[in-house]
């Protein structure tokens, strides 16, 4: 990754700022991407300079769609283009779809949807211009298989899911790839909050909640956000650049369709 530079977005903790570690490890200049600049700031302490990298931050707040498409292109006319780019950030509130106002959907489909297209169409032409780019959107495996209780999640990761797709078509022939990264049980904070509703509602307690969970994954554990950061930083290199349209689960086997 030497020489490469990564945006990732949702880098002030769990999975994308896992991404954003490894993605250092392997050479590459890091952007961290969110609204929580003291905890990016901390992040960026962490990344590696081993290869004398350069990284930095930028704030900006992703439920409004237009304050990040300025905040990119500023970057952008301020740093250059970037070679990477980790679309990730945090999931709708759960729920049933048929209670959800509608508000929800429109709230989830800016969230993800429409700002994930502002920061493509900002750095495609610098993508273009080298003949390199890797697009990479952390989703949900609920595009695969619906997720009880995320009627609004399972909703919006389909569409974005199907924009991807559609992207990896149209980018292909410029040498830009775009895939999605599937998690699946993580340990993060919001794995805790999850498991603790689940506690509660069924009035059990968090250990047997957890264990429940877990009886659920072939692997019979947690995934750790570096071992999902792995494989969007394969997704991200040179070798798979033979590799688009994807979803890719990392889901210790609990996705049961194929």
């Amino acid at each position: 990754m030497s020489n490469k530079r990564a945006l990732v977005c949702g880098s002030s903790q769990g999975i994308g700022k896992a991404c954003a570690i490894e993605l250092a490890n392997l050479g590459a200049h890091v952007t961290l991407f969110s609204r929580n600049k003291v905890a990016l700031e901390q992040v960026k302490n962490e990344l590696s300079t081993e290869r004398n990298q350069r990284h930095h931050v930028l704030i900006a707040d992703f439920s409004k769609p237009e304050e990040v498409k300025s905040t990119i292109e500023n970057d952008i006319t301020q740093h250059g283009g970037y070679d990477i780019l980790i679309n990730n950030t945090g999931g709708p509130a759960p729920g049933p779809a048929h209670v959800a106002d509608s508000t929800a959907f429109i709230d989830a489909f800016n969230l993800h949807l429409v700002t994930n297209h502002h920061l493509v169409q900002a750095l495609i032409p610098a993508m273009r211009n080298n003949g390199y780019g890797r697009i990479i959107n952390v989703i949900s495996t609920s595009v695969k298989q619906p997720i009880v209780g995320l009627g609004v999640s399972n909703t919006i990761r389909g569409a974005v899911a199907s924009w991807a797709k559609t992207l990896a078509s149209e980018l292909g022939p410029f040498g830009i790839t775009v895939n999605n990264v599937l998690p699946g049980a993580t340990a993060t904070a919001r794995l805790d909050a999850i498991i603790e509703g689940k506690a509660a509602k069924q009035n059990i307690t968090i250990e047997q909640a957890t264990d429940n969970e877990k009886a659920q994954i072939p692997v019979r554990r947690f995934a750790e956000p570096s071992e999902f950061a792995a494989a969007a930083a394969f997704l991200a290199s040179p070798a798979a650049g033979y590799i688009t349209g994807i979803n890719l689960p990392v889901d210790g086997g609990r996705t049961l369709c194929l």
